[in-house]
């Protein structure tokens, strides 16, 4: 009898681990992939949404900033003030400076140098390190503002990777991957090509064909930003 009880528990426990587990899962058979295939449907989704609210954000920064400098009628204070707001990265930045390009490789790349092993997935892809070598570099040389892609980067802002794509304040991007950054156009230069990180993932440019492509321009526009300021993550230096 105790036999027969003990059985009846078990499987009634299976049961109810099954229903568990089917409820959790929302229907989903969680031993095939088919959730993680949805992730990037959920992350561009999320991206969407992230960007009318940002514009929706914008819009009220805006009507704010108009406030402030109505209500600011010392001369010292509205000087302060915009000085303030340009080191923050909240208004448009014009001047010389550089534009960092980097890309995958083409998908069925091989090696390019006699000797060289032949490349797995992860030497053919633009990694989260990779982006964040060129931002801190151009940081280090001077740079007065960094963009990556269309967006200003601030104090706050954190470069993430999710797989193959770039997640950034919110919003996904793929490669090509856009870094542009304003100041003494020698001194970004001299940063950049002095980077040990960078120098390593020129190794792989050599080799398999990864994108880079670095330009100088004499009239480089940054946006301002405008996004939230909250700190929520911060980037690797």
């Amino acid at each position: 009898m105790v036999g027969r009880a003990l059985t009846c528990g078990v499987f009634a426990l299976a049961g109810v681990l099954f229903y568990v587990s089917a409820h959790a899962a929302h229907g989903i058979d969680l031993r095939s992939d088919n959730s993680l295939l949805r992730l990037g449907d959920l992350i561009q989704q999320r991206s969407d949404q992230n960007r009318q609210t940002q514009a929706d954000l914008s819009e009220l920064q805006q009507r704010a900033d108009a406030l402030t400098r109505q209500q600011v009628t010392n001369p010292a204070d509205a000087d302060q003030l915009a000085q303030q707001r340009r080191l923050a990265g909240l208004d448009q930045l014009q001047g010389p400076g550089l534009t960092v390009t980097l890309n995958d490789a083409p998908p069925n790349a091989t090696a390019r140098i006699p000797g060289v092993p032949e490349p797995g997935v992860n030497d053919l892809v633009i990694h989260q390190q990779d982006i964040q070598a060129v931002v801190n570099a151009l940081w280090r040389g001077g740079a007065e503002g960094v963009q990556v892609m269309d967006q200003r980067l601030i104090a706050t802002s954190a470069v993430r990777c999710v797989g193959n794509t770039l997640l950034l304040q919110g919003r996904v991007y793929s490669p090509p991957y856009v870094i542009r950054a304003v100041g003494r156009t020698a001194d970004l230069r001299a940063a950049v090509d002095a980077d040990p990180s960078i120098r390593n993932y020129l190794q792989y440019v050599a080799a398999y064909g990864l994108g880079w492509k670095v330009q100088e321009g004499g009239d480089l526009t940054l946006p301002g930003y405008t996004g939230s300021t909250d700190l929520h993550a911060a980037g690797g230096q």
